[in-house]
């Protein structure tokens, strides 16, 4: 109970400090977070679908968003998606979670199928654009019809944003250029928004510093007076609808460049 008292102090200060810092780091952000249209179940109409990679592969495992091989693996397990501008958002919208159903085909079911921005994708002419697996295409089709629904290439389909639920912890992973003076972190499986708008890191000493997003899912930092960072790391996380996760003690003293560390935390949903 001492350890679970210390860290909800710990969390109330590290809110505290984020709600302190320049307004200008929270700019209006409205684009592609949990906001629905309600007047038609939250379902957009007008956009397109397609796929690549293999017929019932996981689409590309060298991703705008980083994620590589864990596309294939649970819990994504190749239902995978890249996204055009407006879902990608130049890497702000990897992680999120979409519905997609297909309405152009005779093969199509109708029945949605729940993709990850994994990746980006063309944009067209189209207001979304999903770039989709082999797997996550061929799941809009009727039951044996994966294979004439993938031949059509490009369909019509409805989308709307949902409620990621990736049934783990969040994950943060060290990049390989990472060393004692820079810091860079691919973080993955956030819970409700999937995306994230701001990170920050807290060093040791309760120093909290903004990371700077840098690609895809990945965030970095640089020692900013030319000592050392200081480890253990814990993060600050503010999803795309502006809800803060702390995550304590994620990257303790020791740690590796490629090394992958397992949060204890999540967002509630």
């Amino acid at each position: 109970m001492a350890s679970q008292g210390a860290f909800i102090v710990f969390a109330f200060l590290v809110v505290l400090q984020i709600l302190s810092l320049p307004v200008s780091g929270y700019e209006n952000y409205t684009e592609g977070t949990m906001e629905l249209d309600r007047a038609n179940g939250g379902w957009h109409s007008g956009a397109a679908a397609t796929w690549n990679g293999r017929p019932h592969g996981d689409g590309s495992e060298g991703g705008a968003c980083g994620y590589q091989k864990a596309v294939g693996q649970r819990p994504f397990s190749s239902m995978v998606a890249g996204g055009g501008p407006s879902l990608f958002r130049n890497g702000k919208g990897c992680g999120a979670c979409y519905q997609v159903k297909c309405t152009g085909n005779s093969a199509c079911s109708g029945h949605p199928v729940t993709v990850v921005i994994a990746d980006s994708g063309p944009g067209g002419n189209k207001p979304a654009f999903f770039d989709m697996s082999g797997t996550a295409f061929g799941a809009m089709a009727n039951p044996g019809m994966g294979d004439r629904l993938r031949n059509a290439g490009i369909v019509d389909v409805q989308y709307k944003r949902v409620t990621c639920k990736y049934g783990t912890n969040v994950v943060f992973k060290v990049d390989k250029g990472s060393n004692p003076y820079y810091l860079a972190v691919l973080i993955e499986y956030e819970n409700g928004d999937g995306d994230l708008k701001d990170v920050h890191i807290m060093e040791q000493g309760n120093r909290l510093s903004a990371m700077q997003h840098s690609w895809g899912a990945t965030w970095s930092i640089n020692s900013k007076d030319g000592k050392p960072l200081r480890p253990p790391f814990s993060f600050a996380l503010t999803s795309g609808s502006g809800h803060v996760l702390v995550a304590p003690r994620v990257i303790p003293s020791g740690w590796r460049p490629g090394s992958t560390y397992l949060s204890s935390v999540n967002y509630a949903v």
